[in-house]
């Protein structure tokens, strides 16, 4: 809501705060106002208020009281704050919720789910909770900048053990509330010390970055990243319009499994697109938020980001999560990394992001940042992490194997190839509003209405169930020519 609007209906519509309450050419100051006027109760209600100066009411307090419309024009400070839009992902979940049938499937929120389709808590999250249990912690406040040992443990992990950049201490490090929280800091750093510059985001890409760097007051930008006719890249057509963006523009990456799409680029594609940013003088701001869930493998998750600040010597700013490699979705634990170029600028960095965050939320939680210090910190538990995410990898490549057969079964003269080239949680189908809502409304399966599927919430025994609502949508529903499907 504008101000303009504000001041038409709120609190402030009585013309300005400082008459309000007296004539016009005698403004009074809020203390005033209070001892002099009438005084609106909490149900809107006006009562008087007598003034200090006279006993009994007198011609001055005919004068300032408000008339009935005005009084209702000011009953709610907030009548004139709009409905927001629902939340794309999360009101997948809430239709889920309301339906009551027993065939239903939730493949919207990003969040993992056994072969029964519950949440699962790792038994390495449940070792290291004993033994921080066993600890006797206090619960005082964390530093702005967070746990100590976190953050010299998810920088490692990240960035990797050989890091030059690490070993030249030019890593800066904050802990943050997991992904969202991390980007939410970035982003108003970038406002702050970058202002004017532009924001360039993937089309598509996860549907909270826009409103992240949006509400921090950046300019934002799309560059074209998915191929609906083949369902995989158009780097082509990334290259070209990264190479049009003007020179210190901000380029968000999906650092592994790009969200929604699920489509990567090969090792050589982030070798251009690394020379590009190089040569173009574009930023790169890394969201990783699926090391090792994505490939299985920790090192292969964070090839490009490392290649970017190593080998090719790029300033560069990630965010980390912990929500889905190691399930801590409730916890709120990730960081805020920048490798810059020289030693002498991380304590200033990182005093502007402890700025932030003490203006933010000022403090970050302890539990998930202990749980992650254990895990990553001890070599055995570290191991035993490194099986239970190649498990839970291995779960999802199973379940996209078999939804691939089925539906090719079902469908052979379509090429369902990229079920299985698509890599992490999510499957970007091409399949259109009017397909998905078909499956919604018919077949109960709940998923994004831009057609991706969260293959970690669907199980080897429901992947039959789900092609059929697939094939039959696609039949029932015709896309448009333009679509793929």
């Amino acid at each position: 809501m504008g101000h303009s609007s504000a001041v038409r209906g709120g609190v402030g519509s009585h013309r300005a705060a400082s008459a309000s309450f007296g004539p016009p050419g005698l403004p009074l100051g809020p203390a005033k106002m209070m001892m002099t006027g009438p005084a609106l109760s909490t149900s809107g209600v006006v009562s008087s208020v007598p003034s200090r100066r006279s006993s009994g009411p007198s011609s001055r307090d005919a004068l300032v009281r408000p008339s009935s419309s005005r009084v209702r024009a000011a009953a709610s400070f907030f009548q004139e704050v709009e409905q927001a839009p629902p939340d794309p992902i999360l009101g997948v979940t809430e239709a889920f919720k309301k339906d009551s049938s027993p065939d239903k499937l939730n493949l919207g929120v990003g969040a993992y789910r056994t072969e029964n389709l519950e949440p699962l808590v790792l038994d390495v999250v449940k070792k290291a909770e004993e033994r921080i249990m066993s600890q006797n912690n206090n619960k005082e406040y964390l530093a702005v900048e967070g746990f100590a040992p976190f953050r010299e443990v998810t920088a490692r992990l990240l960035l990797g053990d050989d890091s030059k950049a690490l070993k030249e201490k030019r890593v800066v490090t904050l802990q943050s509330l997991s992904g969202t929280g991390s980007l939410r800091i970035g982003a108003a750093f970038l406002a702050k010390f970058r202002a004017g510059t532009t924001v360039y985001i993937s089309n598509p890409t996860w549907g909270n970055h826009f409103n992240i760097f949006g509400d921090a007051g950046l300019e934002t930008a799309k560059y074209r990243y998915f191929d609906a006719k083949t369902i995989g890249l158009d780097f082509d057509g990334m290259v070209e319009d990264l190479s049009a963006a003007p020179a210190g523009s901000v380029v968000i990456l999906h650092g592994c499994a790009h969200n929604p799409t699920g489509v990567d680029p090969t090792k050589e594609q982030w070798k251009k697109i690394a020379q590009l940013c190089k040569d173009k003088g574009l930023f790169p701001f890394f969201d990783v938020a699926y090391q090792g869930f994505a490939s299985g493998s920790l090192e292969e998750d964070a090839w490009a980001p490392r290649y970017f600040a190593d080998e090719m010597g790029l300033e560069i700013i990630v965010s980390q999560s912990y929500s889905k490699n190691l399930g801590l979705y409730g916890e709120r634990v990730g960081a805020l990394n920048a490798v810059v170029s020289s030693a002498d600028e991380v304590p200033k960095v990182l005093s502007q992001w402890k700025r932030i965050a003490r203006a933010t939320y000022s403090n970050p939680p302890t539990h998930g940042a202990r749980i992650v210090t254990e895990v990553v910190g001890d070599d055995a538990l570290f191991s035993e992490w490194k099986k239970e995410m190649e498990e839970m990898s291995g779960r999802i490549i199973n379940v996209r194997a078999a939804l691939q057969k089925a539906l090719e079964s079902r469908m052979p003269e379509k090429d369902w190839t990229f079920i299985t080239r698509q890599i992490g949680m999510f499957s970007y189908t091409g399949m259109t509003k009017e397909q998905v809502e078909h499956m919604w409304e018919k077949w109960h399966v709940y998923c994004t209405k831009d057609g991706r599927l969260s293959l970690a919430g669907l199980s080897l025994s429901r992947a039959d169930y789900l092609a059929d609502a697939m094939v039959d949508a696609i039949n029932t529903v015709p896309a448009s020519p333009q679509s793929k499907m």
